[in-house]
């Protein structure tokens, strides 16, 4: 169960203006010296620079500040400035996000890439997904309530130098989801003109992206809260069209479902959901402080499980029935293009289709979009340096990227696509397990986080030291090797026809061994977090000790 608080006691500390008060930028600000400027001047941390490209992204910044957009880099937002009480947003940013042909070409994948029937594939759907949505539902709980983005708040249970291993792999593993995202948007886009191909579609959709994720998060939480009505649309139509060839397909697949494909389908679907939660947190620091964590839970929960299960049953029904649909069959081509798939299953419907199918492509950037900002975020986390950078020049870096790589990549998309899946589902496992137990087992409540004097500072007695975290990986790591299964490697435990269990028995392994590992650090009294009582059970009964430390 979910543990939240009431607000801390602690005594509040000044803070200069973070980013989301760009639109009240003050001119009358005293001028600095020209020898030193200033990256970003309504950044809550001052970034010296003394060079003309220095000067230059000032320039720009000021002048973005000026149009009201957001120019905050990992700085937490103090809170005062933490007041938007529009919660209704955490809905609509998730359920836009999930809602989009991604999502139904991740529930494709159980039968054009494992050969399950349709009733195997909704049956792993459905569990996986109720299980799984709570996971980024959860960590959207710390945006508002620490006004931190996800890797800097991962500080507090990796350690300052233990959480650039999560920031890194985080980097790369949303850069890779990115390739995913923009193949497809690509692909279905190609589909509308024969003028158009796969790479031009590629480059459509990152550029979009780039431009929403240049103008911020307000700009991102507007642009979601629309962008899900042509997917919904799209999707009814798709459903309507081929609802007749649906229902004459089998149910179930020639061959019987064995459990390694179950739970390998599982395991790759899971870890697409489970991949939002280094992300939540990212838009969430703005709302309001002082809203219930149970209300923050719902909205975002709501919005994964009311998308996901629709998009990804949806998915898996039309990738099954292709085999039995000659023209569906003919659109998935040899099982890599999901654009086609779609674009044969609304052709029925004429110019209107292929209307929607422009629809559906350009509305990619729903998923683009923030998993691209996370990219900026979680790379300016991994070194102060890169943390000087204003996150548009992140963000261009990370377009320049992705673009050669998903143009090369379109050609295999599914393995492309279980690829970096594994990727993500194999670490995201560890770092959720150990932040919740962190959480849960340790500080119990948000008010225990200090986040406004040690998010920064690596010598602040309330960010643990990093080796908790780290006994824990290299611990999952062992069990997720021996159990995962892969096209290049496929685990001693695996190869008994378990299917992949490296995430499960990742995610318990890094739990038992973290709180085995923390619990000694914290009966030492070496670095527990000051600004909360620990409490542990001891006899059936809770014994409050309340750490001493001097900062």
């Amino acid at each position: 169960m979910l543990v939240f608080d009431n607000e801390s006691t602690v005594e509040k500390e000044t803070y200069p203006p973070s980013s989301n008060a760009s639109a009240r930028f003050r001119e009358s600000r005293e001028k600095l010296p020209d020898e030193t400027v200033l990256i970003t001047e309504v950044d809550n941390a001052a970034h010296e620079a003394k060079t003309k490209v220095g000067r230059f992204l000032l320039k720009v910044t000021r002048q973005l500040a000026r149009w009201g957009l957001e120019v905050n880099g990992i700085t937490p937002v103090p809170e005062e400035q933490r007041t938007d009480k529009r919660l209704y947003q955490f809905f609509f940013v998730w359920f836009s996000a999930n809602a989009n042909i991604l999502t139904l070409s991740a529930g494709s994948v159980g039968p054009a890439y494992y050969g399950l029937g349709i009733l195997d594939s909704f049956y792993v759907i459905f569990l996986v997904d109720i299980i799984t949505c709570a996971f980024p539902a959860f960590f959207s709980t710390f945006g508002p309530k620490l006004g931190t983005r996800s890797m800097v708040s991962s500080r507090f249970s990796w350690g300052y130098y233990g959480a650039i291993i999560p920031s890194v792999l985080n980097v790369l593993s949303m850069q890779g989801y990115l390739v995913v995202n923009t193949i497809i948007g690509g692909q279905t886009l190609a589909e509308v003109s024969t003028s158009v191909n796969a790479t031009v579609g590629i480059v459509i959709i990152a550029l979009t992206s780039l431009v929403i994720t240049f103008c911020g998060c307000q700009v991102l939480h507007w642009y979601e809260l629309l962008i899900w009505i042509p997917n919904v649309v799209a999707f009814i139509v798709m459903l309507a069209v081929g609802g007749k060839q649906l229902a004459s397909a089998p149910l179930t697949s020639p061959e019987p479902a064995t459990v390694a494909s179950l739970f390998t389908f599982g395991a790759s679907l899971g870890a697409t959901v489970v991949s939002w939660s280094t992300l939540t947190p990212d838009y969430g620091v703005y709302h309001d402080r002082k809203a219930s964590a149970w209300r923050v839970f719902f909205y975002t929960y709501l919005g994964f499980i009311v998308s996901s299960i629709p998009a990804h049953m949806l998915g898996s029904a039309f990738a099954a029935a292709a085999t039995s649909v000659p023209a569906w069959e003919a659109g998935l081509g040899d099982g890599n293009d999901v654009g086609g798939l779609v674009a044969a299953i609304l052709q029925p419907t004429g110019r209107f289709g292929k209307f929607l199918l422009v629809m559906l492509s350009l509305t990619a950037p729903s998923a683009c979009a923030p998993t691209m900002y996370t990219v900026c975020m979680s790379f300016m986390t991994v070194h102060r340096a890169f943390a000087r950078l204003p996150r548009f020049v992140v963000a261009a870096v990370s377009t320049a990227i992705l673009i050669p790589i998903a143009i090369i990549g379109a050609g295999s998309f599914y393995e492309t696509f279980v690829d970096i899946l594994a990727l993500i589902g194999y670490w995201i496992a560890p770092f959720s397990a150990i932040v919740m137990a962190e959480h849960f087992l340790f500080r119990r409540t948000y008010s225990a986080y200090a986040v406004r004097a040690a998010w920064d500072d690596p010598r602040h007695p309330d960010l643990p030291r990093p080796w908790p975290a780290l006994c824990a990986l290299a611990a999952s790591v062992v069990f997720i090797v021996l159990c995962m299964q892969q096209v290049w490697w496929t685990g001693p435990i695996a190869r008994k026809g378990t299917g992949d269990l490296g995430m499960i028995l990742g995610f318990v392994v890094s739990v038992l061994v973290y709180a085995a590992v923390r619990g000694v650090e914290a009966r030492r009294g070496s670095l527990v977090p000051a600004s909360f009582n620990l409490k542990m059970a001891r006899g059936g009964r809770e014994i409050g000790v309340k750490a001493k430390v001097e900062a």
